[in-house]
């Protein structure tokens, strides 16, 4: 099968195991977002994609072969730690990575000015990357791992510390990447935005994976609920949150708006028939928890703090 395919991966250094059989795949076209608390083994698995730790058993494959040199070529990294040289010229940097990748010296140069012009940074070009902000040298890194057009992107933490004009810029870029068959793997905590740019999730935990689906399939997954009410006027008893309803996480009460987490089993008749008589309804909803709740139950069933 096409794409990519992690397969049973175990890693240890020395005493302590960082992955204990992490398994998932990333289709062509496909975007996933790989989410985890710190120590999860997400950085581990990929420098094992890239073959830059050892493996102690199981394996990584690119369209159904095991990953070789010349496949790493059709893969970009983006590492979360800064792989980049200070005191080189941004363009001549980027050109650099893209001979590395196999391209000629002219086809390095004009893909490098086209990534970078893109990018916002068509202006900085003969800048020092060290004379650069966090935020832009983020967007030069992206360039790197791009400038070849890889089939596969494997980003860690694509998205920190940048401002919101850049993360827009960067998930434009990346989803637009995907739109056009490149299989993407990128981690973050900022799970709002990967709710928002994902269709498939990866969670793992304590060195393995521990829950894959689609967002929604995800949030569906989860024992929860959320009840949105909203009143048409104000009641005269002020009243809150219904009484009736036992075991019920209150997250917002007041006069005219509720908001409470519920156990998925509870009926949504029951609620309104508690919320009394005499009130008018203006909304009502139930829906699955956000991916954050989701991924916080995930992860606390084997007992982890994210």
């Amino acid at each position: 099968m096409n794409g990519l395919a992690v397969e049973d991966l175990h890693v240890s250094f020395g005493n302590v195991r960082a992955l204990a059989g992490m398994t998932f795949r990333v289709e062509p076209g496909q975007m996933v977002g790989f989410l985890g608390p710190n120590g999860a083994g997400k950085t581990t698995t990929m420098r094992a994609i890239l073959g830059l730790v050892s493996v102690a058993s199981g394996g990584v494959r690119w369209n159904d072969r095991p990953i070789d040199d010349a496949a790493r070529r059709s893969i970009g990294y983006m590492p979360e730690e800064r792989g980049l040289y200070p005191r080189m010229k941004v363009h001549e940097q980027v050109t650099y990575f893209g001979r590395l990748a196999g391209l000629s010296a002219r086809d390095a140069r004009d893909a490098a000015a086209s990534w970078l012009e893109r990018l916002g940074l068509g202006e900085r070009l003969t800048s020092a990357v060290q004379d650069l902000s966090h935020g832009n040298q983020q967007r030069v890194q992206l360039a790197v791992a791009l400038v070849h057009e890889p089939r596969l992107l494997v980003l860690d933490e694509p998205f920190s510390g940048l401002d919101p004009l850049a993360v827009a810029t960067m998930s434009s870029i990346i989803a637009e990447q995907s739109a056009g068959g490149t299989s993407v793997l990128f981690s973050s905590h900022q799970l709002d935005l990967v709710e928002g740019l994902c269709d498939d999730v990866v969670i793992v935990d304590q060195g393995r994976s521990v829950a894959t689906g689609t967002v929604g399939e995800l949030r569906a997954a989860s024992p929860l609920r959320i009840v949105r009410i909203e009143l048409e006027h104000e009641a005269a008893d002020d009243a809150a949150w219904p009484p009736h309803i036992a075991d019920a996480d209150v997250l917002e009460s007041g006069p005219l708006r509720y908001r409470a987490r519920v156990t998925r089993e509870m009926e949504p008749a029951d609620v309104l028939r508690a919320i009394g008589p005499g009130l008018v309804l203006r909304s009502f909803s139930v829906e699955p928890p956000p991916l954050s709740e989701a991924f916080l139950e995930a992860v606390s069933r084997r007992g982890s703090r994210p």
